[in-house]
């Protein structure tokens, strides 16, 4: 009787264990915009992070020459990013922390012309980021785990498609992760088509400067309404709520941590496809400890 209770609490304890680490939740940060932010190795030494976005490829597809813009941490025209992007790559790696390059950004010129268009980008992604061979990669010999979409200019098109390329990589054996970063009001005007795929692993969408679905001066609701309808209209991994980690950081939509805290992630927790929180970015997270101050939380 004792061997058999016994037996049964392990159990008990043992499936608690497995639920919980199911609906385990972390922060997911952008890096790359800022040259003051520290090294990609620092950014995830702080061991506050679980994802960090490389921002950003912000020149693609229709014929142009592919184009990474890191602002002042090195000059990838020149393969000033090799070595020490590609070291911090395998650092983070190393600690568990799966590190996409997000393509898009509010600054840039690009557009998929085509189906095959998107498919020579999905090439490209692989064979100079991800599992492929080339003379000329920017990070050298590391190898992303993913790709975000942080589509924020021009026209939806296509972008479904690049999604499917990329994702038919993970036959290879290693796979390809997708995550994506659409705006709050839904649907996405840019990214619709590529979310109904349901090939996203993670989105973090964002939810700072657009009024009608972001936290503003005490009222939750519209922030509230604005994720109940994303967590029940998409299909994805795990959603994030994206916010800005200062109030410099966006136009509008900084939630102060003790509302985050208090009525917001109390809320939220309670979808099954709730995985964290993602903030923009790390430079201001380094100033206003933003997600020193809500970890214990998310």
């Amino acid at each position: 009787m004792t061997s058999n209770l016994v037996s049964l609490l392990f159990f008990l304890v043992l499936v608690s264990a497995l639920i919980g680490a199911s609906h385990a939740a972390s922060i997911a940060i952008y890096w790359g915009q800022n040259g003051n932010e520290g090294t990609l190795a620092a950014t995830c030494a702080t061991g506050r992070y679980t994802y960090v976005n490389i921002a950003f490829l912000n020149q693609f597809g229709n014929g142009r020459t592919p184009g990474l813009n890191l602002a002042g941490h090195c000059n990838p025209a020149s393969n000033g990013c090799a070595a020490t992007v590609s070291s911090g790559i395998k650092s983070c790696q190393s600690r568990g922390i799966k590190v996409m390059l997000s393509l898009g950004g509010g600054v840039g010129s690009y557009s998929l012309a085509s189906q095959a268009d998107a498919q020579n980008v999905a090439d490209y992604l692989w064979n100079n980021f991800l599992g492929g061979r080339s003379r000329s990669r920017p990070f050298g010999d590391a190898v992303l785990d993913g790709v975000d979409f942080d589509i924020e200019l021009g026209s939806s098109l296509h972008y479904d498609d690049l999604a499917r390329s990329l994702s038919a990589y993970s036959r290879r054996g290693r796979k390809v992760y997708l995550t994506a970063a659409p705006q709050c009001p839904f649907p996405d005007r840019l990214l619709g088509a590529a979310l109904n795929t349901g090939l996203f692993d993670y989105v973090w969408i964002q939810f700072y400067n657009n009024p009608p679905c972001q936290y503003t001066s005490g009222n939750v609701n519209n922030l509230l309404n604005s994720w109940n309808r994303w967590t029940s209209s998409i299909n994805a991994g795990n959603i994030f709520l994206g916010l800005p980690a200062a109030p410099a950081a966006a136009t509008s939509g900084y939630v102060p941590t003790n509302v985050l805290t208090s009525r917001i992630l109390p809320v939220i927790k309670r979808s099954s496809k709730y995985g964290g929180v993602m903030l923009w970015n790390k430079f201001y997270d380094d100033r206003n400890s933003y997600s020193a101050s809500i970890l214990a939380s998310v």
